[in-house]
């Protein structure tokens, strides 16, 4: 009988008091795309650090192809078959498609005076085109690059050498459109044929009953169901209600009563930026949340960063509490009484390196400060924790660097720095990329809870969570507002109207 490609057996690890994983035993079948589930907190993230190298396992045994491994850190990992390919890969933007997948191996062979020869770089690259056929141009720099290129090139790198046989992708399709997921899965269908071990970790539930064989979730650092996901579709079982171990009534919170809604907070008329949107008019009331759904390329996430004053507009006119404003930076936006929950919290939302605190507080920072703008750091440590608390922020560690949270956890943060801000309109721009099914729902709930006594807007390219969390819709299409005077009233046809530009009846 022909081993697995994987199977890691009674793995456990802890870290001081926390089991983060215990007794987890789990195989990934050759050829097999097999979808890792779990809530934030769940222990996968450790599982998968500890299959690549990142973390040593405390006690269990791991095998590849039927042999012991015991991989120290990634390249060891890297030696015995095992690559990943992180949420946010890191390329190297001025370089090639085919300088980033041999980059430090560039040279044929090793040595001090060792050429690099870009036309053998090239030549290695369309070779390994041909075992794992792909639509892309490797001569592009990564810069050039679409989302889902330079996620190709991420796997490209981690494939190039010839005796991978387990590849682990993370969140491989959050910023991706529904378009190039279909090319990247393409991609992972052709790695499957090819006898590649797929080990897919995501919290978009849809794509595991798309491109998965086989299932395993994580709850409470334990394996607690793993099947094909046949069995899942023919047993109509629910996943979510496998992660959360309870049943999920309801993501979304209930809508707004009329009676709640109050006086108008903002109002947008005519505002157009140059090549983003034009003519794009709106009131939002405290109370209710506002939804507006757009594709990759419609102008919302332009829409989003002019109303935040980090990218000028060329006409029209925004009013915030009855006073005409202009703000010309994020400063002044926030001045104003506009907060931006931004959708690459990465590069646009967070201080890595920083704590937790640091970057909760850094959004109002005369909230921050007393006398002299010495910062208050017992009350600023008091407020943080409540609002981790508030948020289920997991681990709890005020002090720990940002970075060294999960995707979920790293948007809790965002949010809490948002509620520090205390401000009149919340603007979500893609809330819930990298976020599990569990988060969502707290999330969703206190975007409910803040429209009580501020405005929200919600700017999703996923149109159920624009439809499902929002009071009023509309959607843009080109940078275009597709809308009727009173908003889209149905999913479809807020869908239709994100997708074709028209206005369509049910």
């Amino acid at each position: 009988m022909t081993a697995p490609a994987l199977r890691a057996r009674a793995i456990s690890k802890r870290f001081g008091p926390v089991n983060a994983l215990s007794d987890v035993d789990f195989v990934l079948e050759t050829g097999e795309v097999h979808a890792l589930l779990g809530v934030n907190g769940a222990g996968k993230s450790t599982f998968i650090k500890i299959l690549s190298g990142v973390y040593r396992k405390d006690e269990g045994s791991i095998e590849v192809g039927g042999e012991a491994i015991d991989c120290r850190d990634p390249k060891e990992a890297i030696r015995h078959g095992i690559a990943t390919v992180q949420q946010h890969p890191e390329l190297v933007a001025d370089f090639t498609g085919y300088e980033n997948i041999f980059l430090g191996r560039e040279a044929a062979r090793s040595g001090l005076f060792s050429r690099i020869e870009r036309t053998d770089l090239s030549r290695r690259a369309n070779a390994l085109l041909k075992r794992f056929p792909v639509d892309i141009d490797l001569s592009k720099t990564v810069a050039e690059m679409s989302a889902v290129e330079r996620e190709i090139v991420a796997i490209l790198q981690a494939l190039a050498g010839d005796h991978i046989r387990v590849l682990i992708l993370d969140e491989p399709t959050s910023t991706l459109t529904e378009v190039e997921k279909t090319v990247l899965f393409r991609l992972i269908d052709t790695l499957r044929q090819a006898g590649i071990s797929v080990l897919y970790i995501t919290h978009r539930l849809e794509e595991v009953m798309e491109i998965a064989d086989r299932l395993s979730v994580f709850r409470g650092g334990r394996m607690v169901a793993s099947m094909p996901v046949a069995d899942v579709k023919a047993k109509n079982l629910s996943l979510a209600e496998l992660m959360l171990g309870e049943a999920l009534d309801h993501v979304f919170p209930p809508r707004a009563e009329p009676d709640a809604i109050g006086e108008t907070v903002l109002a947008v008329r005519g505002l157009t930026a140059a090549g983003a949107f034009s003519n794009i008019g709106f009131e939002l009331r405290r109370g209710e949340i506002l939804g507006i759904f757009g594709l990759v390329g419609s102008g919302a996430d332009e829409l989003a960063k002019a109303l935040f004053g980090a990218i000028p507009v060329e006409g029209g006119s925004v009013v915030l509490k009855g006073h005409t404003i202009a703000p010309r930076s994020p400063r002044e936006a926030l001045k104003a009484g506009i907060f931006l929950v931004p959708g690459d919290r990465r590069v646009e939302g967070l201080a890595l390196t920083e704590t937790s605190i640091f970057n909760i507080t850094l959004a109002n920072l005369k909230r921050a400060s007393g006398t002299a703008g010495i910062l208050k750091r017992a009350g600023n440590r008091t407020a943080s924790g409540e609002f981790a608390a508030r948020l289920a922020l997991s681990p709890p560690n005020l002090s720990m660097p940002v970075s060294g949270f999960s995707g979920g956890n790293q948007q809790k943060i965002v949010v809490a720095k948002g509620l520090f801000a205390e401000a009149d309109v919340y603007i979500f721009v893609e809330p819930t990329i990298g976020v599990d099914i569990g988060a969502r729902a707290k999330l969703y709930g206190l975007m409910r809870e803040l429209s009580g006594t501020a405005g929200v807007i919600v700017l999703s390219s996923d149109c159920d969570e624009a439809h499902g969390i929002a009071d009023r819709t509309f959607a843009l299409y080109k940078g275009r507002q597709i809308a009727p005077p009173d908003g889209l009233q149905t999913r479809n046809q807020l869908l239709m109207a994100g997708i074709m530009g028209e206005l369509h009846r049910d």
